[in-house]
């Protein structure tokens, strides 16, 4: 009899262990922090950001009067351009928010030749830099 009761109990005990651990195993496999589809996403996002900054800092260094104000002051522009594609996600979305300013600045007329072309020398020595600095 003691042996009976020794097998129950562990039968019992196996059967308890089971009914706790299982619903554990499936949260494991089925659960996620992040689900695949939406790290797909904003993995998704973060390139179409991306690219759509790069093209705004590229327009504005592509347009005449900035490659202008950058031959006159002898800064290379190609140098710039070819430091674009290597800033970060961070700092290539803080200058296109900068360069957007500028050009606002620029249509309304609120600045003075002189400090379109010292804001634009600053803008292009911040890329370099940046490059720079993160190589």
């Amino acid at each position: 009899m003691i042996f009976g009761s020794r097998k129950i109990v562990r039968i019992v005990l196996a059967s308890a262990l089971g009914v706790l651990l299982a619903p554990a195993f499936s949260l494991r496999a089925a659960d996620h922090l992040v689900a695949p589809a939406d790290l797909h996403q904003a993995i998704i996002e973060s390139a179409e950001n991306r690219a759509a900054n790069l093209k705004k800092v590229q327009g504005f260094f592509a347009s005449d009067t900035v490659r202008t104000k950058l031959a006159v002051t002898g800064f290379d522009v190609k140098k710039v351009e070819k430091a674009l594609p290597q800033l970060g996600n961070e700092e290539l979305q803080r200058l296109a928010s900068q360069t957007q300013k500028i050009e606002a600045d620029i249509s309304a007329g609120a600045l003075s030749n002189q400090q379109i072309t010292y804001i634009i020398i600053a803008l292009a020595t911040a890329v370099i830099i940046l490059v720079i600095v993160v190589a």
